[in-house]
């Protein structure tokens, strides 16, 4: 699992063909905790979706506070990885279908293990249908 999102931008910067990274904002709906601590319970809804490649992404931080700028309402990021084909990375019209299906995964309580998750403070999370 990947802890970091550097961790992250390193492996997408290393892999052999060009990659697009794509990421799914979405908010959370908690509506009642588990009995374990840390586990919550609730819905996950998708607010916004952009496609980058990695070397236009500094750090989480500045990922962050540019999705903040447009809007703060969201709790968790989703993330895939596109790729191309030798040093040529996917388009940004060749990584919309898979952002709506990232969007249409999320909505209709598909498997979300295949995506990379982190919270607003950078903690990676594991979801788990119900």
């Amino acid at each position: 699992m990947i802890e970091k999102f550097n961790d992250l931008l390193e492996q997408a910067q290393q892999q052999t063909d060009a990659q697009r990274l794509l990421f799914l904002f979405a908010a959370s709906d908690v509506v009642k905790k588990a009995k374990k601590r840390d586990e919550k319970k609730g819905t996950l809804s998708p607010v916004m979706c952009v496609d980058k490649l990695p070397a236009e992404i500094d750090s989480f931080k500045a990922l962050a506070s540019e999705a903040d700028g447009i809007t703060q309402d969201w709790d968790m990021v989703l993330i895939a990885a596109l790729s191309g084909e030798g040093a040529k990375a996917p388009t940004t019209e060749e990584a919309e279908p898979f952002l709506n299906k990232m969007a249409n995964d999320l909505s209709s309580g598909q498997d979300l293990s295949r995506y990379v998750i982190f919270d607003r403070k950078e903690n990676p999370i594991v979801i788990q249908a119900a």
